[in-house]
This record gives structure tokens, sequence and C-alpha cells, in this order.
């Protein structure tokens, strides 16, 4: 039989942690974040989550159905960072910029995290409010609602693998990364023109450019085609 989980209202432990806290929702949470960026995908169990929070494994399970529940509660919680500080401003694209620029940085700065739940499809509370915000953004700025929906479903997904494709970089360990950043300087900056002129032509730029993430370049070409498709009032 499967265990009950406790209710949002009811998540509290009677008895203190071997670190002296009460556990709670958001302190699993927040522990589990700490344990991906630490350890990684793989370090992530019930078994290394008690000991991290000082309780018995079990208690996880007490607030999350198990380990991919807790996956998915993660998730939600990268949307809410993503959503914090944000407020509209009635100009959409500064809006939808700011946005995705948001869910770009709260990622990024999770990138275990990131590249685990940047795939999953919640229906959480934070999930949900994002996703009625850039509809409302598209919707306020006088797209049709086939169009509002092909684009917010653009939007999320170019935020989402820009997201993963950085922090899958930032996840490397660091001797891993820092390798294949200097291969823009060590290999591409001198292959000869003879052979590859339009690298040789553009070798300048590309070490300067290729080791910063393209997403806020994307994201301004989206929102110049989004501009374009917009009817005329």
């Amino acid at each position: 039989m499967a265990k009950e989980v406790i209710a949002d209202g009811a998540r509290r432990r009677r008895r203190p942690t071997r670190q002296g806290g009460v556990l709670t929702h958001e302190l699993i949470v927040e522990t589990a974040l700490r344990m991906l960026r630490e350890h990684g995908a793989a370090g992530l169990t019930a078994r290394r989550l008690g000991l991290a929070l000082g309780a018995d494994p079990s208690a996880v399970y007490r607030y999350f159905r198990g380990m991919d529940d807790l996956t998915l509660a993660i998730a939600d919680e990268l949307w809410g960072r993503a959503l914090q500080g944000w407020k509209a401003t009635g100009r959409w694209r500064e809006d939808l910029r700011e946005l995705g620029l948001g869910i770009h940085a709260a990622y990024v700065a999770h990138p275990q995290a990131a590249v685990l739940t940047a795939s999953r499809v919640s229906g959480r509370p934070h999930e949900v409010a994002m996703d009625e915000i850039v509809l409302g953004v598209l919707r306020g700025a006088g797209f049709a609602d086939p169009a509002a929906v092909r684009l917010y479903h653009t939007f999320i997904d170019q935020a989402l693998a820009f997201a993963v494709l950085d922090a899958a970089s930032l996840a490397l360990p660091a001797a891993a990364r820092e390798s294949d950043q200097e291969v823009w300087r060590a290999t591409y900056a001198h292959l000869p023109a003879a052979t590859h002129p339009h690298i040789a032509a553009t070798a300048r730029h590309l070490v300067a450019r290729m080791n910063d993430s393209a997403y806020p370049s994307a994201l301004d070409l989206f929102l110049t085609a989004a501009d374009a498709l917009l009817p005329e009032s």
C-alpha cells in the first residue's frame, strides 16, 4: 500500500531533525537543489537526502510520493525563481524579454537541476503561473489565440533549450569546460585561410563570442519575428 503523503498545511515533522531544524517541503527541495549542485543527479537519493537533512530517509516520503515527485517539485521551484522580481510593464516585448532571461538565469544557476528537470511538465503552481503570464502578455499584445499559443510554445521551448544547453556546459567538470572553451582560441583562431577562409575571416569574432550564451541574441530574434506577425491595429 502506498504511503500517505502529508497535505501541504500539515507538512511539519513533530520532532526536530538531528541538525535541530524542522522538516518542510521547502527545506527538502532546497536541500535537494544543493545536493544536485554538489553531487549531480546520480547523487540525489532518498538515503543521501535523509542524511543531509538529518532525518530518516523514509521521512522524505511523508512529503513526496517518491523521488520523481520531488523532481517535479524541484522543477516548479525553478519556475518560481524565474518569476522572482518580474513585474509587467505593459510593453510586451520588454516583458517577454525579461521573462525569458529570468527563465534562463534560474536554470543555469542550478545546472544539474536544469538538466534533470527542463523536459518535465509538472502542472504545479509556479509553472502554471508562468504559462498564464506568458499567454496573457501575448494575448494582451493583440495576438489571436492560435498565434499566441504558437508563440508561447516557441518562447518557452527556446528558453528551456538554451538553458539546458548552457547548463550542460556548466555541469561539466571544470577541466573539461575549460578545455572546450580553449578550443576556440587554440584551434579555430589558427586555421589557415587557404583551407578555411570563412573561419579565418571571422576567427576574431568567433573567439570573442562563442564561449558566451547565444540565448539573448536568439531571444531578440524571436521577439523581432513575433513583432512582424502582430496584426496591424
